[in-house]
């Protein structure tokens, strides 16, 4: 029986895009046997196995502007933009809950990248449950260079997924995902271009070259894996579904309306595609 795989990319805040499409999914009761989260993507991505419709855009709006969620402040105490304790235990577990239960139970697997800053190379871990320290590999999947400290987990120190990895479609099909749905948070004429920055890079991952190396090249992978996704797609194993245009939104965004207009946008472009994606997935 053909596996069907859903990508999610990351993106920062340009995931309220992604949340949009996944809360239409969800009504409408569209299921994959798999997904495979990148940064935003795992964070965000995370609540579709769990069936937690409108999650995403709820907490993301309450508390954007929350100097506990993401601030100057706690990047000078912690080390990290986004709050780890705030983030990834009082939100999903006090403020806004989580449906661990739901999430385990789901038979849909659930796959993180981060990126082993050490080895310079992406990791891929399945997600069977997400209590306690499981929250560790969605903070390091969507940990920025720079804005966040290396999140160690089990000896390893990892960073963002998208350092090596951004859109994860070859690993899917290399266990097995032979249809996949690709979620981008870009239009369809977006091209990476070199990132500058790279002498805060090297302050911030001096010790790893194999890291700084991937950074290098990050541009470089990005666009040639935009090219097999389209010669995938042309050969009738993706879907893609992306924004016709460029969002309006920063990565760090801390308008709510802007946060709630773009997760409108993902909103109306997959009921735009319901057609064309239960085609697809059968």
């Amino acid at each position: 029986m053909t596996k069907e795989g859903l990508i999610l990319e990351g993106g920062a805040m340009r995931g309220m895009f992604t949340a949009g499409v996944l809360d239409v999914l969800m009504e409408h009761g569209i299921t994959l046997d798999g997904a495979v989260g990148v940064s935003a993507g795992a964070a965000f991505g995370c609540n579709f196995k769990s069936g937690q419709i409108g999650r995403t855009i709820r907490y993301n709006m309450r508390f954007c502007n929350d100097k506990r969620y993401c601030s100057l402040r706690s990047l000078l105490r912690t080390g990290n933009l986004f709050n780890a304790d705030f983030c990834y235990r009082i939100v999903p577990e006090l403020l806004d809950l989580f449906d661990a239960k739901a999430f385990a139970e789901n038979p849909m697997e659930f796959y993180v990248v981060a990126t082993d800053i050490e080895m310079g190379r992406a990791v891929y871990k399945r997600m069977r449950k997400v209590e306690g320290k499981d929250y560790e590999w969605f903070r390091a999947s969507a940990s920025l260079p720079v804005l966040a400290k290396p999140v160690e987990i089990d000896g390893h120190k990892y960073l963002d997924g998208g350092i090596t990895d951004s859109i994860p479609l070859r690993f899917f099909e290399s266990i097995g995902y032979e249809r996949n749905l690709v979620i981008l948070t870009r239009p369809a004429d977006y091209r990476k271009k070199k990132s500058g920055g790279g002498g805060l890079m090297r302050l911030a991952l001096g010790k790893y070259p194999k890291t700084l190396e991937a950074l290098h090249r990050r541009h470089e992978d990005y666009n040639r894996t935009l090219d097999y996704i389209a010669k995938r797609e042309a050969e009738g194993a993706v879907l893609v579904i992306q924004p016709e245009q460029t969002l309006v939104i920063d990565r760090l965004e801390r308008d709510p309306e802007k946060l709630k207009a773009v997760y409108e946008v993902g909103r109306k472009i997959c009921e735009k595609n319901l057609t064309r994606i239960r085609d697809f997935l059968r």
